[in-house]
């Protein structure tokens, strides 16, 4: 079970994290939230990590403005939520980001990973911070950072039917990287893979899954257990 810990920034920030890890990770990948905060979900997600043989670790990205920011799923918490995301600064994102990476380059090679905005941020990251795979689950901005070019490999997941970043939105980050591993799910919708949500599709977060364990095996090496 994941267990709660707390991270240091190189600037002194102090910041609660999930972590999980296998007895002998084969690497270890960083899970960024969406707009919802440090929920469950993401200690869920550090777990399944650690059962396939990763280490993992979701930092609080909102500590900044306040320990223990976290939102419901419903229409209130999505407001809420969507203001809270404008708060973060890409300066100290990645300074989080890293201080979790630091805590994992132990096990290995390092990836990152993130869901809505915070696949926004791990393709972000991606491009500015030395990781050796990155995994985007329906970043909800990457369209408005097409500039940027991923230093590693990186795999993406989107819906075909996704309500925040509309189909054209996908097609195009698709067409300006064509040498990314891009998926499309019929029919799913955004935040697909999280069972806590409405939109959650069982079939289509499956196969995310089990693609995303292909990737990162192939760069990291099977997994140890």
């Amino acid at each position: 079970m994941a267990q709660s810990i707390t991270l240091t920034a190189t600037d002194g920030h102090a910041l609660d994290a999930w972590h999980a890890a296998p007895a002998r990770p084969a690497g270890g990948i960083v899970v960024l939230h969406a707009i919802y905060g440090l929920t469950p979900h993401m200690a869920d997600v550090c777990d399944l990590y650690a059962d396939s043989g990763i280490a993992a670790i979701a930092p609080a990205l909102y500590d900044r403005s306040g320990r223990s920011i976290v939102f419901g799923y419903g229409a209130d918490g999505r407001e809420a939520g969507m203001a809270q995301r404008e708060t973060l600064a890409e300066a100290t994102v990645l300074m989080d980001v890293e201080a979790a990476l630091g805590a994992l380059r132990r096990a290995g090679k390092v990836a990152v990973q993130g869901f809505c905005t915070g696949g926004t941020w791990a393709w972000i990251a991606a491009a500015r911070l030395a990781v050796d795979a990155a995994v985007i689950y329906y970043g909800s901005d990457v369209d408005a950072h097409l500039g940027l070019v991923p230093s590693c490999p990186a795999i993406l997941h989107y819906g075909d039917r996704d309500a925040v970043v509309p189909f054209d939105r996908v097609e195009a980050i698709r067409a300006a990287h064509p040498g990314l591993d891009f998926h499309v799910y019929p029919d799913a919708d955004h935040a697909f893979f999280n069972p806590q949500q409405a939109s959650h599709d069982e079939a289509a977060a499956a196969a995310a899954h089990r693609r995303t364990l292909a990737f990162l095996r192939a760069r990291f090496g099977e997994a140890g257990g």
